[in-house]
């Protein structure tokens, strides 16, 4: 497995530059990744799971980080790594996982799309036990930059925008830390800038640092229950980020085989973080 760190280094040393209107066709793989147990136990600490050999769904994405990583530092490749933000999220688990479960991750990257603040990338994660695909994901990233004026407009470039949020009392509410980036960074490996300090932010644009979309996600699922432990399908939407401090609201409209969910702004209710669904 690729070290993150060293990486992250290089795609931002040689960000500069970086053009072209598609990436390679390359798919990276590594095969019999093992779960480390202890990494695994601060992971569901943080975002809120039961601590077992059971993997979150979300957990994979955070297995194949620093192949993703290393996908985007390649000098061949068209986008700027640094600052890159995380749009939308679709995982499919096909079946339980477990920790002790050898696994072939394999990462590809997709479409480069234009956007209204930027460009967008779609990128492929796969995981399998032996043959057995047993989870795949499909990213969308922005690049920002020089947008297209006529671009699709929202945050969902393939055009499958999140439903409506739901709205009414809040099934939670929490408390996001300062340091909530820097505690994620040290159990996902996500050490992206933007994410970790308040000065690192700005030198990406933002006026503060952002918690990570994944901790978002992985907090909601691991809200709704055990429900996406097993075989089931998750989207979520990252339409606002979170800025470090926060306290959010997390709002769910549940039906038979669908639930809806929301993280909105406890100051400020109508300004939704994430919408997400879940469906079995």
């Amino acid at each position: 497995m690729p070290s993150t760190a060293p990486l992250l280094v290089r795609a931002a040393l040689t960000s500069r530059g970086r053009r072209g209107d598609s990436v390679p066709d390359r798919t990276l793989v590594v095969e019999d990744v093992r779960i480390d147990r202890a990494k695994l136990a601060a992971y569901q600490r943080l975002t809120g799971y039961a601590v077992d050999d059971t993997v979150p769904q979300p957990y994979p994405w955070v297995l194949a980080f620093p192949v993703q990583t290393a996908l985007m530092a390649r000098p061949d490749f068209p986008m700027a790594l640094p600052g890159m933000v995380h749009l939308e999220n679709r995982v499919t688990t096909h079946r339980a996982m477990d920790a002790g479960d050898p696994l072939t991750l394999s990462v590809s990257a997709g479409q480069v799309r234009p956007h209204r603040r930027g460009r967008t990338l779609d990128v492929r994660l796969e995981a399998r036990v032996g043959s057995e695909l047993v989870w795949e994901c499909d990213s969308v990233y922005l690049s920002r930059g020089r947008g297209t004026h006529d671009a699709p407009r929202g945050d969902a470039p393939r055009g499958d925008g999140p439903p409506r949020p739901p709205v009414g009392q809040p099934a939670a509410r929490w408390r996001l830390p300062e340091d909530l980036g820097r505690s994620y960074a040290s159990v996902s490996g996500d050490v992206n800038p933007i994410h970790l300090h308040p000065l690192t932010a700005k030198a990406m644009g933002f006026p503060r640092h952002i918690a990570h979309g994944m901790w978002t996600c992985a907090r909601t699922l691991a809200a709704l229950g055990r429900t996406s432990l097993g075989p089931s399908t998750s989207h979520v939407w990252f339409t606002k980020p979170v800025f470090l401090p926060s306290t959010v609201e997390l709002v769910v409209d549940r039906e038979p085989a669908r639930t809806v969910a929301a993280l909105r702004s406890a100051k400020t209710p109508e300004t939704t973080h994430l919408v997400l669904t879940l469906e079995t």
